[in-house]
């Protein structure tokens, strides 16, 4: 496949479902060699295969990125193999859902590693390799739940804020050294990260997924979309690539009328708590998380 990304070297992790998955065959089509980075093997493969499968160029790797060696050995091992490193897209993601006052550190722990300390990992092992040639681009994946609050879900809205505030921080650094940053702010995109996120708000019935807790809509953007938004964003360079419209939006009101809105996402939010609301939790409910 011969585009205009034609012998880049992109690494993605999260690439093997979702938004990640999106990335990796839009940029393969664009021309560039992919490694899709994933905790699940099967996936990473599937996702490569069906790339290579296609004319495209791409490898499988296993890696948890919440483990700063697995990272730095993904990076190390691309730029050696390749003689460089053009992009990396730090966009695994996962979520807990749930009231702060039933969310243990463990929760924290287990959705800051990942979507903050997965991120940050991809930052320090990449970051020298692309001032050291003097060109890369690392792209981070955030969040619309970034520029607003997000009840029930404050680990995520933590770490995607953090995302946002490291990638803008690095990217004024970064510009004089050759190296450019962006940040992904998607609003609700088609993924799997809806369906496996855990709940641990024992006053819900069973099945109510974080997509209705958060009111998100029926029709949302598909991934392949996002993937476009997203690359089309970085093709440009773009501080912050926030999307869609309705969410640019959404956030300058946000910004003229914070206190207004604080209360109508809170009484949505209390609204559509009370219609999932269980009448009598039982023990060893599976949307309570362990």
């Amino acid at each position: 496949m011969a585009g205009p990304l034609d012998d880049k070297v992109a690494i993605v992790t999260g690439g093997g479902s979702g938004i990640g998955e999106a990335l990796c065959r839009e940029l393969a089509r664009r021309g560039a060699r992919v490694v899709v980075a994933d905790i699940n093997a099967h996936d990473a493969q599937r996702v490569a295969a069906a790339i290579t499968g296609n004319g495209g160029r791409a490898t499988a790797s296993t890696v948890d990125v919440a483990r700063e060696q697995d990272v730095q050995r993904l990076v190390e091992h691309t730029a050696a193999e390749h003689g460089h490193l053009d992009y990396l897209f730090n966009n695994a993601g996962i979520a807990i859902g749930g009231e702060a006052r039933y969310l243990t550190l463990d929760h924290w722990r287990r959705v800051l590693g990942v979507d903050l300390y997965g991120v940050l990992h991809g930052v320090v092992a990449a970051y020298p390799v692309m001032v050291a040639q003097g060109f890369g681009h690392i792209v981070n994946t955030s969040s619309s739940a970034a520029f607003f609050p997000v009840p029930a879900n404050a680990p995520y809205g933590t770490a995607k804020r953090a995302v946002v505030g490291l990638s803008l921080s690095l990217r004024l650094e970064a510009a004089e050294l050759g190296v450019k940053v962006s940040c992904a702010c998607p609003g609700f995109v088609r993924t799997n990260i809806y369906r496996n996120a855990v709940s641990v708000n024992p006053s819900l019935r069973a099945g109510v997924s974080l997509a209705q807790l958060h009111g998100a809509p029926a029709k949302m953007m598909p991934a392949a979309r996002a993937a476009e938004v997203i690359l089309d964003g970085v093709a440009r360079n773009q501080a912050l690539i926030v999307f869609p419209p309705s969410i640019r939006w959404a956030r300058r009101a946000y910004h003229l009328f914070p206190r207004l809105i604080d209360r109508e996402l809170l009484r949505q939010f209390r609204q559509r708590q009370q219609e999932y609301q269980a009448t009598a939790p039982a023990a060893g409910d599976p949307d309570i998380a362990p």
